[in-house]
Parts: structure tokens; C-alpha cells; sequence
């Protein structure tokens, strides 16, 4: 696959069925035919974007260094730019392996913090519980 072949907008949009579907994803095309029977959020997802510009969807998402990798293998060539066609999406690519916060680990934090709570909660009600048996 060379990433020098140039594709239009008219050209990426001829591609939009199940076994045929092309994206484009930082002006860069991928042909997804092959990956959306696998994509985890289900091929109705790679079907919605089918043919267009998918780079806002693509990074709204937070996609993983992995699902960026498998991107990568997809890619067929870059988006050739003619007056008319649709601006480019001004979303940058993000990528989990920067140095900021670490968002995937909130969800883990968050479920330990109303664990932790809760065995508080517990802690406090059987102590309550004990004392007031005692009186």
C-alpha cells in the first residue's frame, strides 16, 4: 500500500459500502472494507462516516495507540485537495501516550474512589449499628 497515491473528495465518496468503504482521517485515505466486520463500536460506526471526512469522529472518540496502529495499516494514499470540496476537519490528532493527564485511568480512579466509599459508608453503618445494640 503507498501512501502516494491522491485521491479527491468525489473519489473517497464513490466508497461507502460495507465491503467497499474508504475514510479519511487527517487528509490521509484508508480503505476500512476490511476492518469493519472488527471494529469494536460495530460497522455502523465506519459506515456513518463512510466516504467523508472522518477525523472530528476519529479523535472525539479518543481512539487508542493501537487502534491508530491498525489506522496505519489501512491507509492507501492522501486526500487531494480541489476547490469546492469540503474543508479540512480542524481536529489534531491526539495520542494516549502524551504527557498529560491520564484520562483512561479517571474511570479506574473513579471506581475505586465509590468503592472506597462505600466501604466507609458500610464501616460507619456497622459501627452505629454496634453501638447502638450496646445501649
Amino acid at each position: 500500500m503507498s501512501s502516494e497515491k491522491e485521491l479527491t473528495f468525489s473519489e473517497v465518496s464513490e466508497h461507502t459500502s460495507k465491503k467497499d468503504v474508504y475514510i479519511v482521517v487527517h487528509d490521509k485515505v484508508y480503505d476500512a472494507s476490511s476492518f469493519v466486520d472488527e471494529h469494536p463500536g460495530g460497522e455502523e460506526v465506519l459506515l456513518d462516516v463512510g466516504g467523508q471526512d472522518a477525523t472530528e469522529a476519529f479523535e472525539d472518540v479518543g481512539h487508542s495507540d493501537e487502534a491508530r496502529e491498525i489506522l496505519d495499516g489501512l491507509l492507501i494514499g492522501k486526500l487531494k485537495r480541489e476547490d469546492g470540496a469540503p474543508a479540512s476537519s480542524s481536529a489534531k490528532p491526539t495520542s494516549t501516550s502524551t504527557k498529560g493527564p491520564d484520562t483512561a485511568g479517571l474511570g479506574v480512579g473513579l471506581y475505586a474512589l465509590v468503592l472506597v466509599g462505600a466501604l466507609l459508608a458500610f464501616g460507619a453503618y456497622r459501627y452505629l449499628l454496634a453501638n447502638n445494640e450496646s445501649k
